[in-house]
């Protein structure tokens, strides 16, 4: 019996791990057989993920690249075996990311970076995605707020700008698939995300 995909977005600060790692600890104490991944990183090395997430200068369409090969590993590597098993997989980013980021943030065609998406993932595509919707600038200062001793990386870095045309990216990929994509408010604090997302999750599930 084939597992459950359900995916993670939203903009820097929008608290996606920690929501993540509540989910996860929920459905493990309700027998649930859990496989919680990542992008991008875990379909090939830290080694990439440390080089993806670097301000490396790196050319837009060469990052989508690298972001399209690390998936098509991961789907392949982890997110595949991990179905085929039957788990419940919860993966913080996946192919709306490239979207969001690479096509809305840094302009990169839509339609080119949806035909590409297609290729990495082939039939491996999320049965939920639940898209964390938050103000960028608010989600900006709490990643300052918790990482003041370390520097940003390539994303946390990039402009206010950029981050609202990926919030818009996101909210437009919502509006396009309403059946997948379920929006949920990330103005409110933390602990009071994990109620709707279960609900959520709880129906896809069943």
């Amino acid at each position: 019996m084939r597992g459950t995909f359900i995916t993670f977005e939203g903009v820097e600060g929008a608290g996606k791990s920690s929501l993540i790692a509540v989910l996860a600890a929920g459905l493990r104490a309700a027998g649930r057989d859990v496989c919680v991944t990542r992008e991008p990183g875990e379909g090939t090395s830290a080694a990439v993920r440390d080089l993806l997430l670097a301000d490396s200068g790196m050319r837009p369409l060469s990052w989508a690249f690298y972001m399209l090969l690390d998936r098509h590993e991961h789907v392949a590597r982890v997110i595949a075996p991990a179905l085929a098993r039957g788990q419940v997989v919860l993966c913080d980013r996946f192919a709306d990311s490239t979207l969001a980021y690479q096509g809305g943030g840094l302009g990169l065609p839509m339609a080119e970076l949806a035909r590409m998406n297609a290729l990495a993932i082939g039939e491996t595509r999320p049965d939920l995605t639940l898209l964390l919707d938050l103000d960028p600038e608010v989600g900006i200062a709490r990643v300052r707020a918790r990482a003041a001793d370390k520097p940003l990386d390539r994303f946390e870095a990039e402009t206010v700008a950029f981050h609202h045309r990926v919030r818009a990216a996101y909210l437009e990929l919502a509006r396009s698939e309403p059946a997948r994509i379920k929006v949920i408010d990330a103005s409110v604090p933390s602990e009071a995300l994990a109620g709707p997302a279960r609900g959520l999750v709880d129906a896809v599930l069943s």
